[in-house]
Parts: structure tokens; sequence; C-alpha cells
């Protein structure tokens, strides 16, 4: 298989296999959502758990099987082959972590299908797209998947984004502990507050794009993201029909990012 040219059907079997995955992967959350954590590392701003490499290794492994040909870029570890492959999996096995090891159920599972794309074409600045996204939130049973120039989707029914304008949206918003992305956050809650219905600050990045995609959110806007945090949200926002930039931020990894349903604009200054 030409992994940098997908047919359709290699893109349907690539959803049922990132669907696949992602149940597996969520069944292990939900059995453990109540049970004591195994900590593998805990920072100032994070926290790694056991479950988080089982739930990766679990993801990989029902990946493997369908498309042994395609490596996987992870959250929990990184296939070397994917620096020079055509197409890539883009895993987050637990979006939501700390939420998850708190005991709160606000989490999910994030994968996406990316391909490499022409400069023009690409999407990200290392020169993949995205061309499928499933995100699952084990806790409530909701599964959003897309395919590219296809409608997003939750539990099977075609989704879309809100139509509402910025004072009567409600927007959710992030950051991480990364040196300048606190201060990003509150100017943005700064201009924001008095402008809109409410402001959320959920937890989970994945989640939050995929509520912009089927209307509960109007808009989510973050500093200091990682790839495998939107990789599939963000695909899924684009194909319910809202608006989704990311922007590497300069000198890292990480993506500077705003997700609307194409009605909400960011006041001047944020």
């Amino acid at each position: 298989m030409n992994t940098s040219v997908l047919s359709p059907r290699d893109l349907n079997r690539a959803v049922e296999a990132a669907t696949a995955a992602a149940r597996a992967a969520g069944q292990l959350m939900a059995t453990h959502r109540l049970r004591p954590k195994k900590v593998n590392q805990a920072t100032r701003h994070d926290i790694k758990l056991d479950l988080d490499v089982r739930c990766q290794r679990v993801i990989t492994r029902i990946l493997a099987e369908a498309f042994p040909e395609i490596p996987v870029l992870g959250e929990e570890g990184v296939d070397q082959a994917v620096e020079q492959a055509g197409a890539r999996w883009v895993v987050d096995p637990i979006d939501g972590t700390v939420n998850f090891a708190h005991r709160i159920p606000h989490a999910a599972v994030s994968i996406a299908l990316q391909v490499r794309e022409t400069p023009r074409l690409a999407g990200y600045a290392d020169g993949f797209s995205s061309v499928v996204g499933v995100v699952l939130d084990p806790f409530v049973d909701e599964l959003w998947s897309a395919r590219r120039g296809q409608p997003a989707r939750l539990n099977g029914r075609p989704i879309s984004v809100s139509q509402r304008k910025l004072d009567e949206a409600i927007i959710s918003i992030g950051f991480s502990g990364r040196a300048g992305s606190v201060e990003a956050m509150v100017e943005d809650v700064r201009n924001l507050s008095a402008r809109v219905r409410k402001l959320r600050l959920m937890g989970s990045a994945a989640l939050a794009l995929v509520y912009v995609a089927d209307g509960r959110f109007d808009a989510y806007f973050e500093h200091g993201i990682n790839l495998w945090d939107i990789a599939a949200g963000g695909l899924i926002v684009e194909c319910a029909g809202g608006k989704f930039q990311r922007e590497l931020r300069p000198g890292t990894t990480t993506y500077r990012l705003s997700a609307t349903n194409g009605r909400v604009k960011m006041p001047r200054g944020s």
C-alpha cells in the first residue's frame, strides 16, 4: 500500500480501526475510573499514569493489525518510522489525564490518521494533514468521527457547529504550564469575559474541540497545545463546518489554536 495515497476504502477501514482501538482503550478507562491509579511521573502541571501507557499499547496493537505499515506517533511513545512515513497515526490514549487521575469523568481517547501532503495542502508545519479523526468519551459513550471531505458524526449521526455569535457564546479556554501560556490565557479571559455568555476551562482539548463541532461550545482557544491533543478533534471541527486554525509557536513543538463555529471572532488584543 502506498500510504501517502489512501483510497476511500482505506479511509473507511481506518475509521473502523480507529473506532475499535478507541473503544478498547475506553473500556480500560471506564474499568479503572474509580480504582487507584499508578502514577509513572508527576510534574507541577501534569500527571502520567501507567494506564496511559497501557491504553496506547492496546491502541497500537489494534491499529497495527489493520494497517501494519503505518507507524504511530503517540503521547506515550513514538515509532521512529514516522520520520520517513507517508502516513502516521497520531494518538493521545487519555486526553485529560489529570481529570482522569482525580476520578473526574471528563477525558477522552483521541486517534487521527494523517498523511504527508504538499506544502500547499499540509495542515501542520511538518507537512502532514489529518484525513481521519476519532474521539471517544467512554464515560458517556459518545464517539465523534470524521473523514476528510465528509460530514462529521456523533455516534453515527451527522453533526454541525452552532450559529451563535460572540455575545451568546460559550467558549472553552485552556492553558499549559509552559512559559507564556498562562499569561496568554489571562489575556483571553480579560478580553472575553464581559463579551460572552460563559467561559469554560474543562481540561480536555479533544473534548473541547468536538464540543465545538457539535455546537455545545461555540469556540475553543488554547496556547501551548500538543499535536496529539488536536489532530483528530481539529479535523472533526472542520468536517462539522467550523474553522480550525493552528499556529506552531516559535521555538517549540506546541501550537496556539483557535476552533470556532465561524461566526465567533476573538476580540482584538487576544
